[in-house]
């Protein structure tokens, strides 16, 4: 049975170790670009199994059917005008000098708000078992290092220090355990339903994957070749089957 020290630790490891790639940008921006560039596909597979294979699988064994894919349709439209708001208030901001920092702050709430909805994402998995917080943890780390690597570059162009680059990640990347342990405390007191968290999470990553990580793939596509079997589309696979693999022998080997 899973506690807040597990909680603790896994969205540690989900929010301050996938800032690797940012930090990796600040000393070697070649390797984290080729990192951002084969974890991004790697991960959407790795999200899409985790959310089919687990997370909805667990959320209908805790509700009806109704509640968890209604909870899930809410975390799509949840995530989709979080997004939305983010991205009408930076182009909001375009026709402003593009080394302003005005959309400094923008970026940061997005990147805090982005870290705590992984952080609502691994309690509610780890509500479940241990095996499936952990292997929610893995899969939503894989998309972060490459976002991070994004955001880091943002800030950069902005103009930013590298220390303070690094420290507001840090701290943002916290988002992520608050998140996790107030989650996983309103889940153990049954304030909120197992199955409605785990449909909500369920929303939040099917929405990374098929609204940001899939549309990349197919830009890649289009500026390189319309191989079906090109090499992101197989880490994409890729992902998705080590995940699927990582889910049964977690289940069999972790209590």
């Amino acid at each position: 049975m899973a506690n807040y020290g597990y909680v603790l630790f896994y969205s540690l490891v989900g929010g301050v170790f996938s800032l690797i790639g940012g930090i990796l940008l600040l000393s070697h921006k070649k390797v984290a670009s080729a990192l951002g560039k084969y974890a991004t596909p790697f991960a959407g597979g790795g999200l899409l199994a985790a959310v089919f294979l687990d997370l909805l699988k667990d959320g209908l064994e805790q509700s009806s059917a109704d509640t968890v894919l209604l909870a899930t349709l809410i975390g799509i439209i949840t995530f989709f005008i979080a997004e939305g708001f983010l991205s009408w208030f930076h182009h909001h901001h375009s026709d402003e000098d593009e080394k302003s920092d005005s959309t400094v702050p923008l970026i940061i709430v997005g990147d805090t708000i982005h870290n705590a909805m992984d952080g609502v994402a691994i309690a509610a998995a780890f509500l479940i078992s241990v095996p499936t917080g952990i292997v929610t943890t893995l899969a939503v780390a894989a998309h972060e290092i490459p976002q991070e690597i994004g955001d880091f570059g943002l800030l950069l162009s902005r103009g930013m220090s590298r220390r303070k680059v690094l420290l507001v990640n840090v701290v943002s990347a916290l988002a992520t355990t608050i998140a996790a342990l107030v989650t996983f405390a309103l889940g153990s007191a049954n304030k909120i339903p197992v199955g409605v968290l785990l449909g909500l999470s369920a929303g939040f990553l099917l929405y990374i994957a098929t609204s940001d990580i899939i549309p990349t793939i197919h830009q890649h596509r289009d500026k390189y070749g319309h191989n079906p079997f090109d090499l992101q589309a197989l880490l994409l696979i890729l992902g998705a089957v080590t995940v699927g693999v990582s889910i049964q022998l977690a289940h069999h080997f972790i209590p």
